[in-house]
């Protein structure tokens, strides 16, 4: 199947609200140009230095997606283009954000990333850590970061049971955060959760953007 091919079959999975970002990290400018051809806009990469690389050698019209751990010390190289950063869990973090996106007189959109897996290796934030951000003075001077809403990774399993709980619970975190912190604010409403191996479960449970590599330009390099 070519990336075309893989496109077309992964869109016409999805439901029409639901936002496919094709994740390009690792792959050639050439790959991405294809799945651009092919009517993707939306990309997704985990290394800054490499995502600001590529950024000028491809379409002015491109989302770029910071889909990784971001290091404070690396958003300077994103800030003036990234469309939005999916994996921000912490106070120090979203400063950073805030300073450089302030810099290059953008507003960010950043997603809140939790902790639902029940491996210890993946990141994120619990209720309580989010609830410390959110509610902190700090915070809500922040002007150049917008918070969309929330992202997550379930644990790497067969146990289908297991993966539709863990995104049960970030749906759930989505809604008492959007309920107590965002309740008028129409801009948080993205849950991101889904890679290409449990992606049709979280649209199940109520995913709005799913992030697919290996499933539209093949194994990773």
């Amino acid at each position: 199947m070519s990336i075309k091919e893989n496109l077309i079959r992964i869109k016409s999975e999805l439901p029409e609200h639901v936002k496919l970002v094709a994740v390009s990290k690792t792959k050639p400018v050439e790959a991405i140009m294809e799945a651009y051809n092919a009517g993707q806009r939306l990309f997704g990469e985990n290394k800054a230095q490499e995502m600001s690389a590529k950024q000028p050698q491809l379409p002015a019209d491109i989302q770029w997606h910071f889909i990784g751990h971001m290091q404070t010390n690396k958003v300077k190289f994103i800030a003036p283009f990234v469309s939005m950063i999916e994996a921000v869990d912490s106070l120090k973090l979203f400063r950073e954000i805030n300073k450089q996106a302030a810099k290059n007189d953008r507003v960010i959109d950043c997603l809140m990333q939790f902790h639902i897996a029940e491996e210890a290796t993946k990141f994120g934030l619990n209720m309580e850590e989010a609830v410390g951000i959110l509610e902190n003075p700090e915070f809500a001077l922040m002007k150049n970061i917008r918070v969309c809403g929330v992202m997550g990774m379930a644990t790497y399993t067969e146990d289908t049971d297991q993966i539709h709980r863990e995104f049960r619970h970030l749906k759930n975190i989505f809604s008492e955060l959007k309920e107590r912190f965002f309740p008028g604010e129409e801009s948080f409403k993205e849950i991101s959760m889904g890679m290409s191996g449990d992606y049709q479960i979280a649209v199940e449970e109520g995913s709005t953007i799913v992030r697919i590599g290996s499933s539209i330009f093949g194994a990773r390099s």
